[in-house]
């Protein structure tokens, strides 16, 4: 599989990422075949891995610390923090008090001793970025962590971590990890451009749209994705609301674009983000041996000029046809604050 570099930081990546967080109790609950799934991945070529301490509250990165046993040392591992870890109010978000614990939980679950890339899964508004970036630096130092990057941040806030490294002296981020898919390409209005003047790596999640583009929902559909890990994201696949009715829409319109190009929909899907000249490598999350085939078969796939204009005429760039799928949304736009 092509490599790409991960921004400029010299490393080589897989043009693919495999992401797991449907590995384990959100998902796939076998660990044996979770682990047949990953070893596929890998000797197709992939050597980029992405979790997090939040998918099935920590099991993902067990299993993943299973299956790379033997193989540590090819493979770029990347993982996350932030999100809540249990009731206590402290186990959760960028401080220091925080980010020192949760890496220490996430390299004995995943059996390691150093991470390729730490992530913070969302912005903290609550926590001053330097008492985040001071935490990570001092991991960085002490070679318990070899990069850094952040999901899903504003490009406001992106702008804001880099001149906080330069004029502190900190480690800086050098990956961004948004939601970025045919239906939702907010990204390209002001993430995009950002993280390519910093010469930051793009590792997209949900190229499928956490299943809209994998070809199963099509205009007569009942419901949308229904694992466990979607009945948490309710607002995105409720088909009784009229966003989630025109995203279905657009997925039958590009079903036919597929067909038309002689495609699958997941391989229409994959290679538009793949095509994007800020992107390095999609994430993409199969739950069994047969979601991984179809998606490893997105990979040498390069759209003509033609598709995408016609992709553009279906969901026209810079729009994401239900918003609450922009990953972050202003505080300044949430209706309390309209009000003051």
């Amino acid at each position: 599989m092509e490599l790409r570099p991960l921004g400029r930081t010299g490393v080589q990546v897989s043009k693919l990422c495999l992401g797991t967080m449907m590995f384990g109790d959100w998902g796939t609950k076998d660990h044996d075949e979770s682990i047949k799934i990953i070893h596929r991945a890998l000797d197709a070529g992939i050597t980029f891995v992405d979790t997090a301490d939040v998918y099935s509250a920590g099991e993902s990165e067990v299993i993943v610390g299973k299956a790379l046993k033997g193989r540590r040392d090819d493979i770029v591992l990347a993982t996350k923090f932030f999100m809540p870890m249990g009731d206590n109010p402290n186990h959760r978000g960028g401080s220091r008090h925080w980010i020192m614990k949760s890496v220490e939980d996430s390299l004995r679950r995943l059996g390691t001793d150093h991470l390729d890339l730490y992530q913070i899964h969302r912005w903290d508004p609550a926590v001053d970025l330097d008492e985040t970036l001071g935490a990570l630096t001092d991991l960085v130092r002490a070679g318990k962590v070899r990069y850094l990057g952040h999901s899903t941040f504003p490009a406001s806030t992106i702008v804001e971590a880099q001149w906080v490294a330069e004029k502190r002296g900190r480690e800086r981020f050098v990956t961004e990890q948004p939601p970025y898919n045919i239906l939702v390409r907010n990204i390209e209005n002001e993430v995009l451009p950002v993280t390519q003047r910093y010469g930051m790596g793009v590792i997209p999640y949900s190229p499928l749209a956490g299943g809209w583009l994998s070809g199963r929902y099509r205009k007569d559909a009942q419901e949308g994705p229904t694992s466990e890990a979607r009945k948490r994201l309710a607002a995105r696949f409720d088909l009784s609301l009229p966003e989630n009715q025109r995203k279905l829409e657009a997925a039958e319109q590009l079903a036919q674009l597929a067909d038309d190009a002689g495609l699958t929909l997941i391989q229409l899907a994959i290679a538009f983000v793949l095509r994007h000249p800020a992107i390095t490598a999609p994430i993409i999350g199969p739950r069994t041996m047969d979601h991984l085939e179809s998606q490893l078969a997105a990979a040498d796939v390069v759209l003509s000029d033609d598709v995408l204009n016609r992709i553009d005429e279906i969901v026209p760039p810079g729009l994401t046809i239900n918003p609450a799928e922009n990953g972050w949304v202003s505080p300044s736009l949430q209706p309390a604050a309209r009000r003051r």
